[in-house]
């Protein structure tokens, strides 16, 4: 598999033009086809190309699920630049980190889209020596890929960055995760070839994606779409009830999502009597998942299973609806093929069959490394193996447990979320003394930020001070704590370090 993303693309849209391609949205809605998205993203690239941008430069990408994300990505390829996807939660602190440290020559954002002005958002980031184009959807796009003669795609090699996207980790700055061609097509084609076929008479595949594209799962659904010519249904927000309408009314397929989402859709289903047997498969992951959730589903007959991926190695492990019930309820599946899984102690030496260990992957879909290489020397072991930072094992039949997790994340809704950036905030509260923050488990988000705080001397607090601080910050609100317990002191080790794991056994959520 030696061909570039953009000629695998090129090839499925030749092959199969009229591909549908549909965004619900109420302010920039698409019910297009797939040559005709291709065919805009190669008049793009011609004009990204004409404007001065080279093989290998990056040209970030802050828009919602909508058509633009699609042409624009098709054109970053076609003018043989990297891709940089943004989430549009982000503010102007994390979107100046990302653009400053990319590099990044140009940006495409919504315009003003749910009462922000990204534009101003955009402006708020201060200096960006580098950013040279900025385009908001609109009259700005619309010269984008406005007709005109295409010029010829600038050649690209499989190993060349593709995609460059940005997780939260254990630090409080965003990591660069480095995708090339051929780990983004590794994963593309090991989804479809995974996945059940339509029978004879049930119609054609259709991929429902409620994943920001911003979001790797989100990306990915969208290159799926171009790269293997299934049909693309995407919304632009989140809606539960819209969600189960859609499945039901375009006889959906395939999908994946959160806990979070796969409980919305479920609740409204139930609510509103829609059918969602059209779903042969639903992978659900990117956060912990309750067994309740698994069980309310197979109830149903929805086939569901778990999975376990990262932005740097998409899908390593994932369930199928073959599997037996106590499998599908309790592990993350078996490893995907052409991956590789080991458990390792502290020191990076195997641990024995059945022990708990930290799990280290390999496959064809992990990524090329961080952006910041400084982060390579701690994130992999020798041959290759990604130190993931979860604790796991296999159990006896070869289905994944994770049994807990090394880095201190929490995952909200799928979104990783930095349990240090966040204390960094907390901390510059005038009655805070101490601070760290935990996941708690939430039924709809999987998990949200809990504060645990010790106060200063005779120094009060409650919820609703705390998110008015970091609302003044201007951090996103998805890291804004929406749990507070109030402490006399934060258990520690002999080193002054927090004991987070002794935080998470013993405190009950109010």
């Amino acid at each position: 598999m030696n061909a570039s993303l953009y000629a695998a693309i090129a090839n499925t849209a030749a092959a199969s033009p009229d591909t549908p391609y549909i965004v619900k949205s109420e302010v920039n809605p698409a019910n297009t086809r797939l040559g005709e998205v291709f065919a805009a993203g190669q008049r793009t690239g011609t004009r990204f190309a004409a404007m001065g941008i080279r093989p290998g430069d990056v040209v970030a990408v802050m828009l919602p699920n909508w058509r633009e994300w699609l042409v624009s990505a098709i054109g970053c390829w076609h003018a043989g630049a990297v891709m940089l996807p943004i989430v549009t939660i982000y503010g102007a602190k994390e979107a100046a980190f990302i653009l400053r440290q990319s590099g990044a020559r140009a940006i495409i954002h919504p315009g003003i889209w749910r009462n922000t002005d990204f534009g101003q958002r955009i402006a708020d980031c201060g200096p960006l020596e580098r950013l040279e184009w900025i385009f908001g959807c609109g009259d700005e796009f619309a010269a984008l890929e406005a007709e005109g003669p295409v010029l010829a795609p600038q050649e690209r090699d499989a190993d060349d960055l593709a995609m460059l996207i940005y997780t939260s980790g254990t630090t409080a700055d965003p990591k660069g995760v480095m995708h090339s061609s051929r780990s983004l097509m590794a994963e593309i084609r090991q989804q479809q070839e995974s996945r059940a076929r339509p029978a004879p008479g049930e119609g054609t595949d259709i991929i429902f994606s409620p994943w920001p594209p911003g979001h790797i799962a989100g990306a990915l659904s969208m290159l799926r779409h171009a790269v293997t010519g299934i049909s693309f249904l995407g919304m632009e927000q989140w809606d539960a009830g819209l969600a189960a309408e859609l499945i039901e009314r375009h006889r959906v397929t395939s999908s994946s999502g959160t806990p979070f989402h796969l409980g919305g859709i479920i609740e409204a289903a139930d609510r509103d009597g829609r059918d969602l047997s059209s779903l042969r498969h639903y992978m659900v992951g990117a956060a912990p998942v309750p067994p309740s959730l698994v069980q309310r589903c197979i109830d149903r007959g929805l086939a569901v299973f778990h999975c376990y991926g990262s932005s740097e190695h998409p899908t390593v492990t994932t369930g199928t609806a073959d599997d037996p019930l106590d499998k599908q309820l309790n592990t993350e599946g078996r490893v995907f093929p052409g991956c590789e899984l080991r458990f390792v102690n502290d020191d990076g030496a195997d641990v024995g069959a059945g022990e708990d260990g930290e799990i280290c992957t390999r496959g064809p879909e992990l990524f090329t490394g961080y952006f910041d290489r400084r982060l390579n020397d701690a994130a992999f072991l020798p041959g290759g193996w990604y130190r993931t930072g979860d604790i796991g094992r296999l159990d006896a039949e070869g289905y994944l447990l994770i049994t807990d997790r090394k880095k201190d994340i929490i995952i909200r809704g799928g979104e990783n979320i930095s349990s240090k950036e966040v204390e960094a905030v907390l901390l510059r509260h005038p009655a805070i003394a101490d601070a760290a923050a935990i996941a708690c488990p939430d039924d709809r988000m999987g998990e949200v930020v809990m504060a645990c705080v010790v106060l200063r001397s005779d120094a009060t607090l409650d919820l609703a001070s705390v998110i008015r601080h970091f609302q003044d910050a201007g951090i996103a609100r998805q890291k804004t704590p929406e749990r507070l317990r109030v402490m006399d002191e934060l258990p520690r080790n002999a080193s002054g370090k927090v004991l987070k794991h002794v935080l998470r056994r013993e405190i009950v959520p109010a």
